[in-house]
Parts: C-alpha cells; structure tokens; sequence
C-alpha cells in the first residue's frame, strides 16, 4: 500500500512546503559539533520523500525512514547535551518520542498495519522501519569507531555522510531485488 504525490505536490506527510521548512528549519540551525551531521539528516530524508513519490516498496521506505528517525534523535539529544538539558531517561524517552510521532500517524491512518502489507508476519513499513534504524545506528556507531582509531579524523572526506547513506542505498537496493522476486 503505497501512498503517491499528487499531482499539486501534496502527500500524506504535509506535502512540499512542510517539508522545505522543516528542511530549512534544520539546515539554519545545524551547528558542526553535532553527533549526526545536518546533510545526513537531509539526505535521509529525501530519500523518504523520494521513494515516496516514486512508489518504492514500503520495506525500502521504511529502512529510509527508521534512519531518519534514529538521525533525528541522536541530532536531538546531542543538542540537549549542548544546551545541558539533561533529565533521567531523556535518550530513551526522545527516542520512543520520534518513533511514537512517526509510527502512530501511519497506523491511524491506515497506511500502516494492512493485512496484504506484511514480510515475514510483520508489516512492511514497520520492518523496514526496524532495520533502517539497526543499519544507520550501526553504520552510525561503526563511523565513531573508525574515527577513534584514526586519532580523531575521518578517513577520508565526507566519511560521517557517505558510510550512513552508503549502507541505506546497499541495504534498499538488496531488499528490493529480494522483494522483487
């Protein structure tokens, strides 16, 4: 179940001009000490709104948004650490935030949760949601790694964006090739 643009520019996710103000929004308040950077939270989220349009498979869409998500998150509780906003169980809490204002719309909707929308027993977009999250957390947390070792340096240019949305394009183009056949 796949939801298109319309040929106005609208969605079910607010359309264009939502989307270019919160995308303006970020761009305008990233600052370069930031956990997870402002171009990989951008690019994540054209990569949503690009399947979208395009008709993408839900799995796929989902990978790209479960990494918005946990972008996001990261993004934010970095900056809560910036600005010393610190409380018990913020990063837990942030996160079931984003996944809860991302997943319930979905499902109230109805574009989450139909019956001949499932993989493997479980809904499509959601599984997707999943690993998204797992890889670009992963790729995400792989990327610190390397750094450390690397006394504090990116191997080479543009590595914090490109190690991300690198393993999100391998891991969409094998889901679709497995969903594909």
């Amino acid at each position: 179940m796949n939801i298109r643009m319309s040929a106005k520019g609208g969605s079910a996710f607010g359309g264009k001009k939502i989307f270019f103000l919160i995308a303006a929004m970020i761009l305008f308040s990233a600052k370069t000490a930031l956990a997870v950077c402002p171009v990989c939270t951008l690019a994540v989220g054209a990569g949503v709104g690009l399947s979208r349009w395009l008709g993408i498979d839900d799995v796929i869409t989902g990978i790209w948004v479960g990494a918005l998500v946990v972008s996001i998150s990261i993004w934010t509780i970095s900056w809560m650490n910036k600005k010393n906003y610190k409380f018990k169980g913020r990063k837990i809490i942030i996160t079931a935030g984003y996944y809860l204002v991302i997943i319930a719309p979905l499902y109230w909707k109805g574009i989450m949760g139909h019956q001949f929308n499932k993989i493997l027993g479980v809904d499509k977009l959601l599984f997707g949601i999943v690993v998204g999250s797992i890889i670009f957390g992963g790729s995400t947390w792989w990327y610190e790694k390397l750094k450390k070792k690397n006394n504090d340096k990116s191997c080479f240019p543009y590595q914090k964006v490109v190690m991300p949305v690198g393993f999100l394009a391998i891991f969409s183009v094998f889901f679709y090739f497995i969903i594909r056949s």
